[in-house]
C-alpha cells in the first residue's frame, strides 16, 4: 500500500472518530447547558461525574474543552504536510493526556464512572494512535537515499602529483 494512500486512510479514519467525538462532547455541551441529566444506563454516574467539581476545568467546563479539542484536531486535518500532521498528532496525545487524567479523576476522587466521558477518552486513545501512527509512518522521501549537495569528483590517478592534477 502507497504512503499516499495509508496518510489518506488514516486522515479519514480520523476525520470519522473527531466526527465521533464531537457529537459526544457536544451531546454532554448540551446537557451541561441546558441543566439536563445525561442519558446514562448505569447507576447515576454521568449525573455524579456531571456534578462533581472536576466537571470544570480553569473555570471552563470539561465538555466545552472535549468539543474545541475534537474541533481543534478536525481543523489540523486541513493542514497540508508534515506540520498538519505533528500538528493533528500534538492535539491528539494532548487530549489523550488529559482524558487520562479526567479517566484517574473518576476513578480515585469522584468514585464515579461516565459512560459518555469513558466513550470519550475511547475515541481520544483511538485518535492519539492513529494520527501518532500518521505521523510516524509518512515518509515520502524515505526511498531516496540521502546525498551530498556537490556532484562526486574523480580521484586523480594515483601516479600523477597533486601540482598537475588540479590542470
Amino acid at each position: 500500500m502507497s504512503t499516499d494512500r495509508t496518510d489518506r486512510r488514516l486522515g479519514k479514519a480520523i476525520f470519522i472518530l473527531g466526527c465521533l467525538g464531537i457529537g459526544i462532547a457536544g451531546y454532554l455541551t448540551y446537557v451541561k447547558y441546558a441543566h439536563l441529566e445525561p442519558l446514562c444506563l448505569s447507576s447515576g454516574g454521568c449525573e455524579t461525574v456531571q456534578s462533581s467539581r472536576y466537571a470544570t476545568f480553569a473555570g471552563m467546563p470539561v465538555p466545552v474543552m472535549g468539543l474545541v479539542g475534537y474541533v481543534l484536531i478536525l481543523l489540523s486535518l486541513l493542514v497540508p504536510g508534515d506540520i498538519g500532521r505533528g500538528l493533528t498528532a500534538l492535539l491528539a496525545v494532548s487530549g489523550f493526556g488529559f482524558s487520562a487524567y479526567l479517566t484517574w479523576l473518576e476513578l480515585a476522587r469522584i468514585k464515579a464512572i461516565c459512560q459518555w466521558c469513558v466513550a470519550s477518552a475511547i475515541v481520544m486513545t483511538a485518535l492519539a494512535v492513529l494520527s501518532s501512527i500518521r505521523l510516524w509512518r509518512y515518509q515520502p522521501y524515505a526511498a531516496v537515499p540521502l546525498e551530498d549537495d556537490e556532484p562526486d569528483q574523480p580521484e586523480p590517478p594515483a601516479d600523477v602529483d597533486e601540482q598537475t592534477a588540479g590542470v
